[in-house]
């Protein structure tokens, strides 16, 4: 079971690895449906390498479906 982290800030999440991003919406959480990986302080999408805006409060290791 892969377990949803807080991200307290963009820099507490690993820049070496793809990520599942999420946000907290109505306090039900939202999974973006693609990768994405931290280049400094901000978010790509980790297969195109563009820059995405989004404000997650959440990440966890991405795991590709079977």
């Amino acid at each position: 079971m892969r377990v949803w982290r807080y991200i307290f800030s963009v820099n507490s999440v690993p820049s070496d690895c793809d990520v599942e991003l999420a946000v907290i919406d109505h306090d039900d959480i939202h999974a973006l449906v693609f990768a994405c990986r931290r280049v400094e302080n901000f978010w790509v999408n980790a297969k195109t390498n563009t820059a995405i805006e989004v404000h997650p409060t959440h990440w966890r290791e991405w795991r590709e479906e079977s």
